[in-house]
C-alpha cells in the first residue's frame, strides 16, 4: 500500500524559515508530478507549490521568491523549504503526488495526512 508521509511542521516566528519533507513509500513504479497544498480552516485547499519529474516548479504568487520547492527521486521524496516566513502561511501543509503502484495500469494522486505550519510571534 503507498503512503505519503509528511514531516517538519511547527511553530516559528515570523521571518524564520521551516523545511516540510514528504517521502512515498509502499510498492511503487513511478513517481510523476509532486505538490504541496496547504489549507486553513473554512477554506479550500490551495495549490503552494508543483514539481515535474525532471525538476521544472511553479509556485503560487503568494510564496514565489520565499518558499522553494524541489525533490529527490532516488528517495521518493518531495521539500519544501519555506523561508521569510509570514502568519498568512500558517494553514495545514498537504503533500501530494501522482504515482503509479507497481503492478498498476495507471496513476492515482496520493495525499499524505497534512503537518501544521504556525507562524506566530
Amino acid at each position: 500500500q503507498v503512503q505519503l508521509v509528511e514531516s517538519g511542521g511547527g511553530l516559528m516566528q515570523p521571518g524564520g524559515s521551516l523545511r516540510l519533507s514528504c517521502t512515498a513509500s509502499g510498492s511503487i513504479f513511478a513517481i510523476y508530478a509532486m505538490r504541496w497544498y496547504c489549507q486553513v480552516p473554512g477554506k479550500q485547499r490551495e495549490l503552494v507549490a508543483s514539481i515535474t519529474t525532471s525538476g521544472s516548479a511553479n509556485y503560487a504568487d503568494a510564496v514565489k521568491g520565499r518558499f522553494t520547492i524541489s525533490r529527490d527521486n532516488a528517495k521518493n521524496s518531495v521539500y519544501l523549504q519555506m523561508d521569510s516566513l509570514k502568519p498568512e502561511d500558517t494553514a495545514v501543509y498537504y503533500c501530494n503526488a501522482d504515482l503509479r503502484p507497481l503492478g498498476g495500469s495507471w496513476s492515482n494522486t496520493y495525499w499524505g495526512q497534512g503537518t501544521q505550519v504556525t507562524v506566530s510571534s
